[in-house]
């Protein structure tokens, strides 16, 4: 941190690189977060990755000190709804117990912003991962959204592959389009604004919007998309 502050004293944002700093106890958050606060004077924002199991292991409580200590942003990967895929992937999850995280942290004050990873569930799971997905969205205060396309990394691609049967069958862009479609079409009652982006160097297509108010305009660039009318990104300019 003193090296990072004598680099840049006028910051106003700070990241806690690079794991889950929410998996630290309470009180060692907070004694990093005052000690950011006490040696930049303009800091307005600090943010961190937030794992589910770790988020759901603080109490409302313990979340409110800690946005008090201007920890009022956290990055969240919900990659699917669908109980069975997170089961697969082994996040560690389940869409109740996201749900009951999330939650805790908007009474905290905290906001939000979340990933989905489209293509999660290949050619045979593709509708239960987007309509679980929809499901839990509708019952989560996030406030940003983002969706990726699903990449396999050669560390991790055996491993993600034994764990489907019938085998795992990649999606192509137009059905990735089609989750998008199928997505954000159905999402009509999110607890709370969404600004939404898919602008990720992953993704085919680069969507931004708010929802549920530009819904039809987003819709309408998919479909341009779908019937040629608008082009996709280039795949050697894509990836993580």
């Amino acid at each position: 941190m003193d090296a990072a502050i004598a680099d840049w004293p006028d910051a106003t944002r700070v990241f806690l690189a690079d794991g889950d700093a929410l998996t630290l106890p309470t009180d060692e958050l907070l004694r990093i977060l005052d000690y950011l606060q006490t040696h930049l004077p303009g800091l307005t924002r600090v943010s961190s990755y937030a794992l589910p199991a770790n988020l759901r292991k603080k109490s409302v409580t313990e979340l409110e000190r800690l946005s008090a200590a201007r920890l009022t942003l956290l990055y969240y990967g919900i990659e699917t709804g669908a109980p069975a895929l997170l089961k697969r992937i082994t996040k560690g999850a389940t869409p109740d117990g996201m749900v009951d995280g999330l939650n805790k942290a908007a009474q905290a004050g905290m906001k939000v912003s979340a990933t989905v990873v489209l293509g999660l569930g290949g050619a045979n799971h593709w509708q239960e991962h987007i309509d679980g997905t929809v499901e839990l969205l509708q019952r989560a205060p996030l406030s940003y959204l983002s969706t990726l396309q699903l990449y396999l990394e050669e560390s991790v691609r055996d491993d993600f592959l034994a764990a489907f049967d019938p085998p795992f069958i990649a999606q192509d862009d137009i059905a990735i389009l089609r989750e998008q479609h199928r997505l954000i079409d159905a999402l009509t009652d999110p607890p709370q604004r969404l600004i939404f982006r898919s602008n990720h160097a992953s993704n085919a297509l680069a969507l931004a919007g708010n929802l549920p108010r530009d819904r039809d305009k987003l819709l309408a660039q998919i479909d341009a998309a779908l019937s040629g009318d608008a082009p996709l990104r280039p795949a050697y300019l894509r990836g993580l």
